[in-house]
């Protein structure tokens, strides 16, 4: 019986969602930073304080001195202030790893992160006081990698019980993204697969779209990515949000629920959204980052 309410709230939720109309962005991208080394790649919630909302974000740099990490404040319309992590011992590898594609909160362990490379290797970390200060925990891989592996996206959130581990593939043009998800166990930093599905978007259309650019889970399974073509540092760029699907956590096991029947929630001209997070409460909404090369990085706040 339990298991069937789980079911039928996701999927209340996930008609109301489809049910929606399809949303055109407009103009009101707000800029972060200027420079090809400050694209956003990933970005996951600190703390949402009246006006005031604190988001960690990391950079997919590889250049020794090139940065990782970061916080951007936004408050009211004012600009977007920007705080970078400092290296540690004249390098950035070492301790935030190099090529960040994605970063999420742990919801069960306050202040604390894990961030994603390409290549599968995942970085569990501590927020300190101090802005720009942190604690390393542990470095582990996700299991079963590929032989060359290119990930994009990676989300963690309890439910049922469960921390729910949900990472994927980009894919490019006709080669689909891949979704693979699992249990994590969180003092060991172990995670065990449970499964994993191939997923094609309908638009963008063209041969250098990335299925699947970011993603994120909500408390009740429901899970958002975006996609996002890349055809080079100087664009045009084109992406699209979609809500994917859901998951279903029946003690320790999980099934995913794909929607047959992807469209867009939200279709955005002239921005390549590598970096997607879910804000809750009544302003609340979407929030995305954009990785747009040689023109930087763009938030906007869907629904604010």
């Amino acid at each position: 019986m339990k298991r069937f309410v789980i079911l039928l709230f996701s999927a209340i939720i996930l008609v109301i969602l489809l049910l929606n109309s399809q949303r055109v962005v407009a103009e009101q991208w707000r800029p972060v930073r200027g420079g090809i080394n400050f694209g956003i790649s990933g970005m996951a919630l600190i703390e949402r304080k009246d006006n005031s909302l604190d988001f960690l974000i990391v950079h997919d740099n590889k250049g020794k001195d090139e940065p990782r990490l970061a916080i951007i404040s936004i408050k009211g319309k004012n600009q977007i202030e920007y705080f970078p992590f400092t290296s540690v011992n004249g390098s950035y590898d070492l301790y935030f790893g190099s090529d960040l594609e994605a970063i999420t909160a742990v919801p069960t362990s306050p202040s604390s992160f894990m961030s994603l490379t390409s290549k599968g290797k995942v970085y569990y970390f501590r927020l300190g006081e101090r802005k720009g200060e942190s604690f390393l925990f542990k470095v582990f891989d996700l299991p079963d990698l590929p032989e060359k592996p290119n990930f994009e996206g990676f989300a963690v959130q309890e439910i049922e019980g469960k921390l729910l581990a949900v990472w994927a593939e980009r894919g490019k043009g006709k080669k689909p993204g891949i979704i693979y998800w699992g249990i994590l166990n969180l003092p060991s930093c172990n995670i065990e697969l449970k499964g994993s599905k191939s997923l094609t978007v309908p638009w963008p259309i063209s041969p250098q779209l990335r299925h699947i650019s970011d993603l994120k889970i909500d408390r009740t399974g429901v899970l958002f990515i975006s996609s996002a073509t890349d055809p080079g540092n100087d664009g045009p760029f084109t992406s699209a949000v979609y809500v994917a699907g859901v998951f279903v956590v029946n003690g320790n096991e999980v099934s995913f629920r794909q929607n047959p029947d992807l469209f867009p929630l939200y279709r955005l001209d002239y921005h390549k959204v590598e970096a997607i997070e879910l804000v809750p409460g009544a302003n609340g909404g979407i929030i995305m980052g954009t990785d747009d090369e040689n023109m930087g990085s763009w938030v906007y706040m869907a629904d604010e």
